[in-house]
């Protein structure tokens, strides 16, 4: 089947001399990579959030009932112009 596809011109480039130099043809050389890619299974890892506790009693008093504006102020607070 024909088909048309985009690819970088640096990847192209690249294509072209490993496919010369393998003595293949650019069409081999792609067929090949989908099929490394379409055989291998995904290694998906799921996310892990790093345990990031630390000593402490928590949030401020001030912060902890403070709407995200007044947060915000606290964080930007000593950051004014000199």
């Amino acid at each position: 089947m024909k088909i048309t596809i985009e690819i970088a011109d640096a990847v192209l480039e690249r294509a072209k001399r490993t496919a010369a130099r393998e003595k293949t043809t650019l069409r081999a050389l792609v067929e090949e990579g989908l099929r490394r890619v379409l055989d291998e299974p995904r290694r998906i890892a799921g996310f892990r959030l790093r345990r990031a506790s630390f000593r402490g009693k928590g949030l401020r008093p001030d912060v902890a009932v403070a709407n995200w504006e007044r947060i915000r102020s606290i964080i930007y607070e000593d950051q004014g112009e000199s």
